[in-house]
């Protein structure tokens, strides 16, 4: 069983938070983007009612580094630390493959720079749908159009269309998702 759970839709205007997702993926329970959220209860309070302890929680995504989308990483002890390039674990550090990164049996990294030269998506292969976790786009209505902080708009295009011809739903980095493709039958 593969399922997600959107923890909380982040947002981006007068404040920022970040949207916070929990994947289950066979024996994996992956956080994304743990970062910014207005008070940690809007993170624990919906984990809890899923059953899931923060201490059971075997690996936190990142998306990118900046402090919206991490700053809440020290609330999962025992995870491991998963991002475009390398896992951490306490104090170790080992490089993956990137692109195509496994993360559990249905759940996979993608290389997706643009945002920053550090972006990564995260690709869920859930039971009811195709899902990216991702900044490629920041809202539920695809804005902005041109990103005023990429590092690389060009390569962020790219890493859209890849997105779009493989998924069903995106969850963007501070919105609520959005449907990309017809619900599967």
């Amino acid at each position: 069983m593969t399922e997600l759970h959107l923890l909380h839709a982040g947002y981006a205007h007068d404040r920022v938070a970040s949207s916070v997702v929990l994947v289950r993926d066979g024996d994996a329970l992956i956080v994304a983007d743990p970062g910014m959220v207005a008070r940690r209860s809007l993170i624990l309070d919906p984990l809890a009612a899923l059953g899931v302890a923060p201490e059971a929680v075997t690996h936190v995504f990142l998306s990118h580094h900046h402090p919206d989308h991490t700053l809440n990483v020290a609330l999962f002890p025992n995870a491991e630390v998963v991002d475009f390039r390398a896992r951490y674990k306490d104090d170790l550090w080992f490089d993956h493959e990137g692109d195509g990164h496994r993360l559990g049996p249905r759940t996979q990294l993608w290389q997706t720079p643009g945002h920053t030269e550090e972006d990564a998506t995260l690709i869920v292969e859930a039971d009811d749908a195709v899902y990216a976790l991702t900044h490629l786009w920041w809202r539920s209505d695809r804005t902005p159009a041109i990103d005023p902080l990429a590092s690389d708009q060009a390569a962020l295009e790219r890493g859209r269309e890849r997105v779009l011809e493989a998924v069903d739903v995106v969850i963007p980095g501070h919105g609520e998702p959005f449907r990309v493709r017809r619900a599967r039958p």
